[in-house]
């Protein structure tokens, strides 16, 4: 599972969020995961030792922060059972979680995490985060429904959507 977009040419990337690219590579890894039926510990030491900050079919896979790519992962496996009915409860009653893909599944599950576990991060860097791994997917609604899910989310957990400064 690759983003959509081609590679940028060379000089024309933005320095790398090390944070970011764990996050990216987290959700790759859950729709992995989700789709081989992969086991954690075996995924973690694959991306760890073949993909983060190494070429990959002739694509060079930007560095992570392999600590932020662990607790993502960990946290998305251990955390299933509370993080999927607050994504169920987001969403409107004619699209329950099993009927989107796997993909859109993985970026939401990651996202819900962070906006439930990690409240040292700001609530306008997780939406916008995952927002943007979603646009590296999907051309059509998808992006939307993210930005949406994570902004119910994060008001319903913190009190507080993307657009809002966090409570004092």
């Amino acid at each position: 599972m690759a983003p959509k977009s081609t590679p940028a040419k060379p000089g024309t990337l933005r320095p790398a969020n090390k944070r970011g690219v764990a996050r990216l590579a987290a959700v790759q890894a859950l729709y992995q995961m989700d789709v081989a039926r992969s086991g954690i510990l075996e995924i973690t030491a694959e991306y760890e030792q073949f993909r983060l900050g190494k070429e990959v079919d002739g694509a060079q896979y930007r560095e992570a922060d392999p600590q932020w790519f662990r607790a993502i992962l960990a946290g998305v496996v251990e955390n299933q059972k509370t993080v999927d009915p607050v994504i169920r409860q987001a969403l409107t009653d004619d699209w329950p979680l099993s009927r989107l893909d796997s993909t859109l599944r993985a970026i939401l599950r990651a996202g819900v995490f962070e906006l439930m576990r990690r409240e040292d991060v700001p609530v306008p860097v997780v939406v916008s985060e995952y927002v943007d791994i979603a646009k590296a997917f999907y051309d059509q609604d998808e992006p939307k429904l993210v930005n949406a899910v994570l902004d119910r989310v994060a008001k319903r957990l913190r009190g507080e959507g993307k657009g809002k400064e966090p409570a004092a």
